[in-house]
């Protein structure tokens, strides 16, 4: 039970039962007006760039913590929407991920991790709802052209047959499919898309279009085929606004992308303040974070923009951020196919600033109420820009009616967002208000959040506190024997290219696959070439080596290893770094960036075929080059920027390539190793930078 005490009433929002006067504004819970919009769920997507890789490699009683984080209903998260990218082989903000054809010839739906994400998260919650979206695809699939809607037939039935591997494969229903994520659509291929769909017996799988802007609200409006079968308008980004077109589109709203903003206070500030916002201000029903969780390197765009934060796999830590709390106030309190209160009567904005949402239950038994009270510099997302606006302390009496003036009492669940030092309370379980003459009084801080509900069962779980955090280990080696066949191998993050392991007699290796560059969503391949890359972009003095052969039919014009490259994600075509490339023409080039358009050196390799062994050492200002554990040269004088960065192998263009006996160590080892192909004592320097000379 609740009481009034004043002191506790100085420190953070008090709420008591209210006997006879009422103060402050007062809010109507009341369901009796009109019909109402079905709400559709809080989700997280995962990809949109490969921003769950680093998830997959956790040991597994870890990695489960992390997962019931996310999806375990009554526990933490609980997410109501996972949306996957639809793997097309293209970089897509921090990584690739495989398609499941990589030509058209292929099909394997034993490739990349999201659909090991979707088992997992079905296993905690069979109810989540599913969501697949593609961000790129194989280049085949244009025809010959870069335009995917080139020929719509191919394009829909390259789509649909995921869905088809989904259910085959996974025995997964996919609840809804995209178009093309932030591109542009085709209004053939949509109706192209629910034909093939319906054809192949997946009538219950609902089209969002467009994932984009709004612009897709015009051409519904114009055309009745199309409006007939789009489920939901998407759209990422919308600011909490809708237009007045779209709220009249007779659709479902979604903000089908939502957040995308570093998940601290100011983050968690965002996502509560959107969660309610997007309804009260845009009525749309559906909100979906980019991304799920933050599992990718430091250092590659948008680090830590995700609900939660895992990049350690091999020390296991990670941090359940505080944007899983805010989603629980409304998660852990609803489910897909209840209700939102109207406008007036249960939705809209508290007089001094904030906001409120009721949402109740289909039998109109149960009612959660979710209010925030975000201030606009602790609130701010990535984008768009938050117009300026005023939030102050303020007393509001909640006054049910309808269906729910026999109410009895809610239980309280209380969130105090703090900044400046002092740690915040997150989703704290404040136990039950009576309801007295259908009201509660509730007097409202700032960055606060409230949820109010008849449901009991909310839980604030937690797990042992994760090991402590620690470096990538170095030295580093993988010869990829423990991998899992045609999954991309732990740890190395491709930002062009596919890799993924494969077996031939007793050893197993990975190949890059792609022969051709992909339809792109961010251009990152035009520099032709596939980049894989591994560890800390604060490395400077590091060694690298691996095993590789290029396969006589379809293989790549060469590989690569590399030390401090400094880019990864969308910006990786110009990518800088010190790169040792040996080609198929029995030439080396030690370049300064992956395109080679800075050469510092060239030479011969040795004659042969086969499997070659490739090992670049930079130390300080010199670097070191071995091939087969012979020595190439050593190099004076290489470029001095980027002074660190991540380690990598690639190739030198799109084609087949395999890989193994992956090793990466820092300078001491890298000494030992070189001196041993060197033949002590280490020779005078064969080339000078022209600078040095």
């Amino acid at each position: 039970m609740w009481e009034l005490r004043t002191i506790e009433c100085l420190l953070a929002a008090c709420l008591v039962a209210t006997v006879g006067v009422v103060s402050g504004a007062v809010i109507v819970f009341d369901d009796t007006p009109g019909s109402n919009r079905t709400f559709d769920g809080i989700g997280g997507l995962s990809g949109g760039g490969a921003t769950s890789k680093l998830l997959v490699n956790y040991p597994e009683t870890l990695r489960n913590e992390i997962l019931d984080f996310l999806f375990l209903p009554n526990f933490g998260a609980s997410l109501q929407i996972l949306k996957v990218e639809i793997g097309g082989d293209a970089q897509s903000t921090d990584g690739t991920e495989a398609s499941h054809m990589h030509n058209s010839w292929e099909e394997n739906y034993l490739r990349g991790y999201e659909w090991w994400l979707i088992r997992e998260a079905k296993l905690r919650n069979p109810n989540i709802k599913l969501y697949g979206l593609p961000w790129g695809f194989p280049g085949w699939v244009g025809q010959g052209t870069s335009n995917p809607y080139t020929n719509a037939s191919v394009l829909a039935d390259y789509v649909v047959r995921w869905v088809l591997g989904a259910q085959q494969v996974y025995n997964q229903k996919i609840d809804y499919i995209g178009i093309w994520n932030e591109r542009n659509y085709d209004v053939n291929y949509i109706k192209t898309l629910r034909s093939t769909l319906d054809k192949r017996g997946f009538q219950n799988t609902l089209i969002v279009a467009a994932d984009g802007g709004w612009d897709i609200v015009n051409d519904i409006q114009k055309d009745a085929q199309l409006s007939a079968i789009i489920y939901a308008v998407g759209v990422h980004y919308p600011g909490t606004n809708s237009p007045t077109s779209a709220q009249t589109s007779g659709h479902a709203l979604w903000a089908s992308e939502d957040f995308s903003t570093f998940n601290d206070e100011v983050g968690a500030g965002c996502w509560a303040r959107i969660l309610n916002q997007n309804y009260v201000n845009g009525l749309m029903t559906a909100t979906i974070s980019w991304n799920l969780i933050a599992s990718y390197y430091p250092s590659l765009p948008f680090f830590r923009d995700g609900l939660m934060t895992a990049i350690e796999p091999w020390s296991g830590n990670y941090a359940v951020n505080s944007p899983i709390w805010v989603s629980a106030h409304t998660t852990q309190f609803t489910s897909v196919g209840w209700k939102y209160l109207q406008h007036g009567s249960g939705v809209g904005k508290l007089p001094n600033g904030g906001s409120y949402v009721g949402l109740y239950s289909p039998t109109r038994s149960d009612l959660t109420i979710i209010i925030e009270t975000m201030t606009h510099d602790h609130s701010l997302c990535i984008r768009p820009s938050l117009p300026p606006y005023t939030v102050t302390p303020q007393d509001v009496t909640i006054a049910l009616k309808g269906d729910f003036a026999n109410i009895t009492a809610l239980n309280v669940w209380f969130t105090q967002l703090n900044f400046g030092g002092t740690p915040s309370e997150t989703f704290i379980n404040k136990g039950q208000v009576q309801v007295v003459n259908g009201s509660v009084q509730l007097s409202l801080g700032l960055d606060q959040i409230y949820t109010l509900t008849t449901l009991s069962g909310g839980v604030k779980g937690s797990y042992p506190p994760p090991p402590d955090s620690k470096p990538f280990p170095l030295p580093y080696s993988d010869d990829f024997e423990s991998s899992t066949l045609f999954q991309e191998p732990n740890n190395l993050a491709q930002q062009t290219g596919s890799f993924e392991v494969l077996k031939f007699g007793s050893n197993q290796f990975i190949r890059q696959m792609m022969l051709s560059a992909p339809l792109t969503w961010c251009q990152a391949e035009k520099v032709g070439k596939a980049i894989n890359i591994i560890g800390n972009s604060s490395w400077e003095d590091l060694y690298v080596e691996v095993d590789f052969q290029l396969p006589a039919v379809n293989g790549s014009t060469g590989v690569f290893v590399a030390a401090r490259i400094n880019n990864g994600g969308c910006p990786v075509n110009s990518a800088l770094g010190i790169f040792l490339f040996a080609l198929s023409n029995g030439t080396y080039i030690l370049a300064n960036d992956a395109a080679r358009s800075k050469v510092i050196t060239s030479g011969r390799l040795p004659p042969g075929g086969g499997w070659h062994k490739l090992s670049l050492f930079i130390q300080e200002e010199v670097a070191y080059l071995a091939y087969d554990e012979q020595p190439l040269v050593i190099v004076v004088g290489i470029p001095s920027k980027p002074s660190s960065g991540f380690a990598g192998i690639g190739t030198d263009s799109f084609g087949l390539a395999d890989f193994d006996n992956l090793y990466i160590a820092g300078s001491k080892d890298g000494i030992v190793k070189m001196k041993n192909y060197f033949r002590q004592p280490l020779p005078q320097p064969l080339y000078f930078h022209p600078e040095q000379k």
